[in-house]
């Protein structure tokens, strides 16, 4: 575990998006993910191999400095919205025909959070598949060259969060919630973040960037 110290000058380093670009590489190679933070019905399926039928979407972690601290925009999403309304997530949607992943991801970016200014590609985190709306998603880390002025699509967004990269690796973010959908029951790891809960895919896909800086983090 990172010591408080490790871990504010781990968060704050002005140098950080150029480390987890380093890293990213050495991440993939060794194939971890965050499998711990995946929900009791997964079963493994997010990490399973995905069917040909699976569609491919894309997600995007924006880093950004806002009072010396990195941080990165995760979304509430209106309640009314049929699917995942009320919950957590990040900036993202499907990858249209003609399109890569990596444009998708800051396609989506523009279109969910209104970012203007540049923003640059440092690499990619593990596909993750969901089982339930057959979605592969490729997570993308980016960062922003300036702090963002957010203008949040009405429709796609209730709330934007600035979830501080130093809360994720705060052993007491980390919870269990109890979900309920239907006759169904279960377990699921989340993060707390002031009153919210983040769990599911976000949940998994925050955990492996957490895992990652645990690893610069742990660096000599």
């Amino acid at each position: 575990m990172l010591s408080t110290e490790l871990i504010a000058n781990l968060t704050t380093a002005s140098n950080l998006p150029t480390q987890l670009a380093a890293a990213l590489t050495q991440h993939r190679a060794r194939g971890s993910g965050g499998k711990r933070m995946a929900h009791e019905l997964n079963y493994g399926r997010h990490f399973g191999p995905p069917p040909a039928t699976a569609r491919h979407a894309a997600v995007v972690l924006l880093l950004f400095r806002r009072g010396g601290q990195w941080r990165v925009p995760v979304t509430l999403r209106p309640a009314a919205l049929a699917h995942h309304g009320g919950q957590i997530s990040l900036p993202g949607g499907m990858v249209e025909q003609n399109e890569t992943s990596e444009l998708a991801a800051i396609r989506e970016l523009r279109e969910e959070l209104g970012v203007a200014g540049p923003v640059s590609i440092i690499g990619h985190l593990a596909n993750c598949y969901v089982y339930a709306s057959d979605f592969l998603i490729r997570p993308w880390l980016a960062v922003s060259a300036r702090e963002p002025e957010w203008r949040p699509n009405a429709d796609e967004v209730e709330r934007v969060v600035e979830l501080p990269l130093e809360r994720l690796l705060d052993p007491h973010a980390v919870d269990e919630m109890i979900i309920e959908r239907g006759p169904l029951v279960f377990r699921a790891p989340c993060y707390r973040v002031d009153e919210h809960c983040i769990w599911g895919v976000t949940c998994v896909i925050l955990n492996e960037l957490a895992i990652i800086l645990r690893n610069i983090g742990s660096l000599p």
